[in-house]
């Protein structure tokens, strides 16, 4: 497969790039997708809602009367879910939401995103991503030279330019990963994918990684 090649203002270059059928016309696997996501999410959440049960909540353990002869309803203590200012029954405890899936399906939930991706024409690739200054402006000059504004991008590359991270991170909608960090989740929540050269290689070996 090939797919041209552009530089940052836009202008298609002579020669293309060449993508690997193989990861990049490779038939998606929705299922590893939707595991790969939710692992992903899910382990996004803290987990550290807690409330106290009767044991731990603050009062007296000592029975507030005694058993009978007083005409209203036994209790036993103070603190008791069904009290006021008693412990709460079945309430939430710190808890890991980390979901474990193999190795094979995140790789081919990452192939998939891709192929995915490509098949509906939302991948583009540049030259490089380097610039000379860190300015917000440069990089939205970019954007509007591709004519993608007002969409989410994600930029993927192999070794991260400092000035062009930077020149990013204050625009809405706009992320910046390298090719073997960015989450699954990620390419599938952008509208388009922009990748550099170097990158490109990296995904043409990742049925070999």
């Amino acid at each position: 497969m090939k797919l041209d090649l552009y530089n940052k203002k836009g202008k298609k270059l002579s020669r293309k790039i060449n993508l690997d059928k193989n990861i990049f016309g490779a038939e998606p696997n929705e299922h590893c997708l939707y595991l790969a996501v939710k692992s992903e999410l899910a382990g996004r959440r803290q987990g550290t809602s807690k409330t106290k049960s009767k044991s731990e909540v603050r009062g007296t353990g000592a029975k507030p009367f005694k058993q009978k002869g007083t005409g209203r309803a036994r209790v036993g203590r103070l603190r008791n879910p069904s009290r006021v200012h008693g412990g709460t029954a079945f309430g939430p405890s710190p808890r890991s939401y980390d979901l474990k899936i193999n190795k094979k399906v995140k790789k081919i939930a990452r192939i998939s995103a891709l192929s995915s991706k490509c098949s509906s024409g939302n991948i583009l690739v540049l030259d490089n991503f380097n610039i000379s200054d860190i300015k917000t402006k440069n990089v939205e000059t970019i954007i509007k030279s591709l004519k993608l504004s007002d969409k989410k991008i994600t930029f993927l590359c192999q070794e991260t330019d400092s000035n062009f991270y930077l020149s990013c991170r204050n625009l809405k909608g706009i992320n910046l990963f390298r090719a073997q960090d960015v989450p699954i989740h990620q390419l599938m929540d952008a509208n388009t994918l922009i990748l550099d050269e170097l990158s490109v290689d990296y995904f043409n070996k990742l049925k070999n990684n």
